[in-house]
């Protein structure tokens, strides 16, 4: 598992907690994979009997509600937890984010995804970009990368500071890979 964690940048994953005959062994192992994979992203919810299904057919919906509820609590805080060690750990780190919409509660901020798919919230503001060696200056817009630094992080998401738009050929001849984990941007506004 150690191995292969590496190999994807973005790790998805549904959790359904209490499916019929679910043991607490077999809870313990989805909390322990939660913990040990880091997922980015989970849908997470208790198992409810769907009439024309499989299960429906098949199986005995035997988990009480009140257990079901438990351990989907606790997956919930086990995914939270990682999850905010995972943003903690990007601290400091530049992104490459590709800016999605305007941030609806701050007109003065953008929101866009990092290449790791976490969402990042920066401010609005004029940006060089380098090309052949004439720096311009312009907002960025839907659809433009930007190198932002990682200055904050909540349960949910990045704060940054963007540095410079980019694109990705530019972003990616800049940096060196020290390892899968972590990113160092040897300069990003130099041409």
């Amino acid at each position: 598992m150690q191995s292969t964690k590496h190999l994807f940048t973005c790790v998805n994953n549904g959790c359904t907690a209490g499916f019929c005959g679910e043991t607490e062994e077999d809870h313990a192992d989805t909390v322990s994979l939660i913990e040990t994979v880091g997922y980015d992203m989970a849908y997470m919810f208790a198992y409810s009997l769907r009439e024309k299904t499989h299960a429906h057919r098949k199986y005995e919906d035997d988990v009480p509600e009140a257990i079901k509820q438990r351990r989907l609590s606790e997956i919930i805080d086990t995914f939270r937890r990682a999850s905010v060690q995972r943003f903690e750990s990007q601290l400091g780190t530049t992104q490459l984010v590709l800016i999605t919409t305007p941030n609806k509660r701050d007109p003065t901020q953008w929101i866009g995804q990092s290449d790791k798919g976490h969402k990042v919230i920066f401010p609005n503001q004029c940006l060089p970009l380098t090309i052949d060696g004439i720096a311009t200056y312009e907002e960025p817009r839907p659809g433009d990368y930007v190198a932002v630094k990682i200055t904050r992080t909540s349960a949910a998401s990045l704060q940054g500071i963007p540095l410079a738009r980019t694109n990705l050929e530019s972003f990616f001849s800049r940096i060196s890979l020290p390892s899968c984990d972590e990113v160092t941007v040897q300069s990003i506004s130099s041409g």
